[in-house]
């Protein structure tokens, strides 16, 4: 698993085992020296303090937050007609499918970064483009909830993104999306 995303860590991962001396060993000889370099304290710390975060209440009600946000998102792709791979989510992200509108997920995602919105291009299940170009689009919550977004402002932000979709290249959309999403995050900002 990771140490960001859900987890509001610093980038990283872990391998989660049952105590067992020779999968540790060969765990250990896979990881190092190859693939891990020395120890960062600063990374370390920011691992122990998002662990500890992770053992409060509030966090649970975060999770769950995550989780409602990107059902909400993704309701909204399915009513504007887009195809979300397996049909919905029970987690923090979902993969919303661009083949039927005959678009890119490397065009969509460069027009979305220019309305302020971050995503990320993803291959989808029998996708005709290279993987550096992509019919999809992954789009997660842990970020927007982090923020303080609950159900309506991502129901907000997800018309914006089909929108954006749905006009794509067209720079009036982009231009007025980007003053929607500025004023939003405006009023839900990273540091209070």
């Amino acid at each position: 698993t990771t140490t960001h995303k859900t987890l509001r860590g610093p980038r990283g991962g872990l391998i989660l085992a049952k105590a067992n001396e020779e999968i540790e060993k060969k765990l250990n000889a896979a990881v190092f020296p190859g693939a891990q370099g020395g120890p960062l304290m600063h990374v370390i710390a920011g691992k122990a303090v998002c662990f500890k975060e992770a053992q409060e209440p509030g966090f649970k009600a975060y999770q769950q937050q995550v989780i409602d946000n990107a059902q909400a998102m993704a309701s909204v792709f399915i009513k504007r007609g887009y195809d979300v791979v397996s049909g919905g989510t029970d987690n923090h992200l979902f993969l919303v499918s661009l083949i039927r509108q005959g678009l890119t997920g490397k065009e969509a995602d460069a027009a979305l970064g220019r309305a302020h919105i971050t995503v990320n291009k993803n291959a989808v299940p029998n996708d005709p483009q290279s993987p550096f170009v992509t019919s999809g689009l992954r789009i997660g919550t842990p970020a927007v909830t982090t923020r303080g977004f609950k159900v309506p402002q991502c129901i907000e932000l997800a018309g914006w993104i089909c929108d954006i979709l749905d006009n794509l290249g067209d720079a009036d959309v982009e231009a007025n999306v980007a003053k929607h999403v500025s004023a939003l995050c405006a009023d839900f900002p990273v540091y209070r």
